[in-house]
């Protein structure tokens, strides 16, 4: 499977949970369908960013620690994500202006923290790889953030305009 068909299909699945709305990644049932599908997005994700980064023994020894620890970190912001859509489907119909500040508000305050994560975590990844490395992994994760903002662009409807 090609690098290009992995994201899409990573994707696929994070873009559905988002849509979803993901109420059930709140519960604490292991057994949970959800936490499931989560657990092999995850797991897939981090297959695809084996497989491309080409990491020695050592270099993995030292990255993965790293990469769980942002992974949970990137899980968050994820959840308020999914929130902030499920805040948003909720509000569609009947959508006042007060609620239409709050989620821009909201929308801009994930992005400034993801921003703000990246830069907290670039030097320790570069404290355990090369530099090529590093961007190589940035560049992952800027593609799956940017194949997540298009399927999530595509599928969420313009807010209605005020009549």
């Amino acid at each position: 499977m090609t690098v290009t068909n992995r994201i899409l299909m990573v994707l696929g699945l994070l873009g559905a949970i988002l849509l979803a709305g993901v109420p059930a990644i709140a519960q604490e049932k292991p057994a949970d369908n959800m936490q499931l599908v989560l657990e092999k997005i995850r797991a897939d994700k981090k297959l695809l960013v084996a497989e491309n980064m080409q990491l020695t023994e050592g270099e993995a020894k030292a990255f993965w620690p790293v990469y769980s620890k942002y992974q949970d970190e990137l899980f968050l912001l994820r959840g308020r994500t999914a929130k902030l859509i499920t805040d948003y489907a909720a509000a569609y119909d009947q959508m006042s202006d007060a609620t239409a500040k709050k989620l821009l508000d909201e929308s801009l305050t994930i992005e400034a923290l993801g921003l703000k994560l990246r830069k907290a975590y670039l030097p320790k990844f570069r404290a355990v790889v090369p530099e090529v490395k590093v961007v190589r992994y940035y560049q992952i994760e800027n593609k799956i953030h940017a194949a997540l903002l298009y399927e999530l662009g595509a599928k969420i409807p313009l807010m209605k305009s005020a009549k």
